[in-house]
């Protein structure tokens, strides 16, 4: 595939990221709930940051090493989050996501992760999906089960950040699985 391609569910549309996001990627994944409640996602987020991690997805997708779309209502167009596929590799990936604050408890993320889960294994043609979450953070785990993923382990003291040892719990789904998904 050339061109990253548009995705849409009912009412969202996933799209690729463009520079002119930045200032919202950082309103957003700046807010500490999301640096809280995430792995990867830096608190503070300063000024410049957004900019820099947006210019590197271009090169990601066509090095064929990430999928990472920007989540947008289909109403109005509006950015409230993000949802990719992260370290693509020997037909595997790992799926992360995170939601705006203000779009908590709507199931966007569910919504997204369920549309690039579908088109990881049909379009790209992957065989595996894997991720994990911080086990003191519940909601991210119900996502993955609601898409299909099953939990294969947690694993106690694998991370430390800011002086703190954080738990995972770490998912799974195969195209062999019998998933009862429902492409979107």
């Amino acid at each position: 595939m050339k061109q990253q391609p548009l995705l849409t569910t009912e009412r969202l549309i996933l799209r690729p990221f463009q520079l002119s996001d930045a200032l919202t990627v950082q309103k957003l994944a700046g807010d500490p709930l999301i640096a809280n409640g995430t792995i990867n996602v830096p608190h503070p987020y300063a000024d410049g940051m957004a900019g820099q991690w947006i210019g590197k997805h271009v090169a990601g997708w066509h090095s064929q090493q990430s999928a990472i779309y920007a989540i947008t209502l289909k109403s109005n167009h509006q950015l409230i989050g993000c949802v990719g596929l992260h370290n693509i590799s020997n037909h595997t990936a790992q799926l992360g996501y995170w939601i705006g604050v203000p779009f908590w408890g709507k199931g966007y993320c569910t919504e997204s992760a369920q549309r690039i889960v579908d088109f990881a294994f049909k379009k790209l043609e992957l065989e595996k999906i894997y991720s994990r979450h911080l086990s003191r953070e519940a909601a991210p785990g119900k996502v993955m089960k609601k898409i299909g993923m099953k939990h294969v382990m947690r694993k106690n003291g694998a991370l430390r950040v800011n002086r703190l040892t954080e738990d995972l719990d770490y998912y799974e789904m195969k195209t062999e699985d019998d998933v009862e998904y429902k492409p979107v």
